[in-house]
């Protein structure tokens, strides 16, 4: 049961990876009619600027536990490049239950009143001509640290089965 809720978390997240890479060609594109349109007619719209403000936001903030599936994310690899399946599985499990979990229960704690106020008030841009959606915006913050601890419940799952792996072949 453990490796089929692993496999539909990281299954889960690749396709959400799929989708959210086809938001940097379209932050690209934007990024080039945005300076297209302001040094070639003069012309600009502040909700165009923003919209790329809020995909950049999706990509890091929704991509980041697919990051974390793929054992990419930033780590001091040091030592970790050294160490056996088991030394790195056991890292993985520590690190993602020490810190991971709480760093993440805590940004969901600290965070849920601010997006809520934000919510309550449907709070918008505060530049004229900018996107209603600054609430939007807040939410992925919620969405990065749900996700991100979703994918670290995978890690565990993972690291676990590694470790209990491990201590079957002794």
């Amino acid at each position: 049961m453990l490796v089929q809720i692993q496999k539909f978390i990281d299954q889960f997240h690749t396709r959400l990876s799929q989708i959210i890479s086809w938001f940097t060609l379209i932050m690209v594109l934007l990024t080039l009619l945005i300076v297209i349109l302001r040094y070639g007619f003069n012309m600009g719209w502040i909700a165009m600027q923003e919209s790329v403000m809020y995909l950049h936001a999706a990509v890091f903030m929704l991509g980041a536990a697919y990051t974390l599936q793929v054992d990419q994310h930033v780590r001091v690899d040091v030592f970790y490049r050294k160490f056996s399946e088991r030394g790195k599985a056991l890292t993985n499990l520590l690190g993602s239950l020490l810190l991971l979990m709480p760093v993440n229960i805590f940004i969901l704690l600290i965070s849920w009143e601010y997006v809520g106020n934000s919510w309550g008030l449907l709070e918008g841009s505060q530049e004229a001509g900018g996107l209603p959606l600054v609430f939007i915006l807040k939410t992925f913050i919620l969405l990065f640290a749900g996700s991100l601890s979703l994918q670290g419940i995978a890690e565990i799952i993972k690291s676990t089965l590694v470790l209990a792996a491990a201590g079957e072949r002794k």
